[in-house]
């Protein structure tokens, strides 16, 4: 396939010409399936089973929380083939020209975030790996070597970076699967993967909902970045299929396996769950091993991408790959440095930052697929300055981490007196959705009044 992508912020700013709408359909399905083929998403299941729930309620709401997760994904997915732009720099029809820079700011503040917090259990893996075979190798050096294989992926641009998703994908498949089978069959002892419990309650329910649903609302961010080659042919209903396929399957048997093994693993972190595995295993560690140290690669050369394309969508000038440079090495400095710290440095934090994905994707969704009659014309216009919406979004967001929020670091005063229950995902997107809803309502009511003709720009 010939190069698809060029190297400036043009290339994020400008929609994908019709003439080079030509990527592949089924690479729709990979991309958004193996970046979830990793440790954390295993890490959600043992979560749910230490916050008490057993059985079929924890099939349920593993269930539900990927469905709730997923979709929105595929419907931010359907927008790449239509405006052929990456997902943060679509959201400026919703937000305006300089309403879109906070939000990308931000998704690119977490994904250098995130990107060291997947590495660190891919480090670890790795180091256990070598040791398999009498070698040593030190942390920092495990962290550059993952660091610079994600680098090389992620500045390649947009075709290296699918390519691997799809090749990697069935490797990754089939050696988490491997590991997952040899989890649930081969333990040391009789104890059952789930243990009978009593029936949990609605706060925990709520917890382990809200846990798992964030976990795949979280890539509504770069959704259509892996969409908007494909052709505008392409029917929606096979791009909304496609990504949600690959989200949901990917998420759900991870979590699964976490479900079934929950009750055998320490704590619900991914070193725990790496030392499980390796101990299972016995001879055959090394599967596991690679397969997790492999598993940073697919994730974070996608999340380098994005995190390049939203940095451009802030306002930054910097050329794409020199920006997935800057993100890999923030990144990598930040990992060495959280060294032994993984969980309390960056994921609490990570966790509360994550409450503006909600509101942000219940406006842009709203904005896409609500808008009244009058304005539906006016779908890919990008209104100057800061837009309605924009402050729609700080409003909301700030009002969600205030009264809703539920984490390590701040637990709101709702969350409290549902004891320790985090609605703030689903608050923040309901909000942002009725706050836009009748914004386009209002607007729509202004043309019809001032009798403005309403026309694509």
């Amino acid at each position: 396939m010939a190069k698809i992508e060029g190297a400036g912020p043009e290339t994020v700013e400008r929609p994908v010409p019709p003439e080079l709408q030509t990527m592949s359909a089924d690479r729709i399905f990979w991309s958004h399936f193996s970046p979830n083929l990793a440790p954390a998403a295993w890490v959600i299941g043992v979560l749910v089973v230490s916050l008490g729930l057993g059985g079929w309620s924890a099939f349920v709401v593993l269930l539900i929380g990927n469905v709730l997760g997923a979709l929105p994904v595929a419907a931010c997915a359907v927008m790449g083939p239509d405006t052929g732009l990456p997902q943060m720099e679509a959201s400026r029809f919703s937000f305006g020209s300089r309403g879109k820079r906070l939000p990308a700011l931000i998704n690119w503040v977490n994904c250098i975030g995130w990107d060291a917090v997947n590495n660190v259990p891919s480090a670890i893996a790795l180091i256990l790996l070598v040791q398999t075979w009498g070698m040593t190798l030190p942390f920092w050096l495990a962290m550059a070597i993952l660091a610079l294989a994600q680098l090389l992926a992620s500045a390649a641009g947009h075709d290296t970076v699918q390519t691997i998703e799809k090749y990697l994908g069935w490797i990754l498949l089939a050696a988490f699967a491997f590991s997952g089978w040899m989890a649930v069959t081969h333990r040391p002892d009789g104890t059952p993967m789930v243990a009978a419990r009593p029936a949990p309650d609605g706060a925990h329910i709520l917890l382990a909902l809200g846990a798992v649903s964030s976990f795949t609302l979280a890539w509504t961010a770069y959704a259509s970045d892996y969409t908007r080659y494909v052709s505008r042919r392409t029917g929606r209903g096979k791009v909304f299929a496609l990504t949600f396929g690959g989200i949901f399957s990917s998420a759900m048997l991870m979590e699964l396996f976490g479900l079934l093994t929950g009750a055998m693993i320490a704590s619900p972190s991914p070193e725990s769950v790496i030392l499980a595995l390796q101990s299972w295993m016995g001879p055959l560690a090394p599967v596991a091993l690679a397969a997790i140290a492999l598993s940073s690669i697919a994730i974070n050369a996608a999340n380098d991408n994005t995190a390049a394309y939203a940095l451009i969508s802030a306002g930054s000038r910097l050329p794409r790959p020199l920006s997935a440079v800057l993100t890999a090495g923030l990144a990598y400095v930040l990992a060495v440095m959280g060294e032994g710290r993984f969980t309390t440095l960056y994921e609490n934090a990570l966790l509360m930052a994550l409450y503006w994905i909600a509101p942000w994707c219940g406006i842009v969704l709203t904005d896409w697929y609500a808008r009244p009659p009058a304005l539906k014309a006016r779908r890919m216009v990008t209104p100057q300055g800061w837009s309605p919406s924009a402050i729609l979004f700080v409003a909301v967001t700030v009002a969600t981490i205030i009264l809703f929020s539920s984490t390590p670091l701040y637990i709101s005063p709702v969350a409290r007196l549902l004891q320790g229950a985090d609605i703030g995902y689903f608050v923040g997107f309901a909000m942002a959705a009725t706050g836009q809803y009748l914004l386009l309502r209002q607007q729509a009511r202004k043309y019809r009044l001032t009798g403005i003709k309403v026309t694509q720009a």
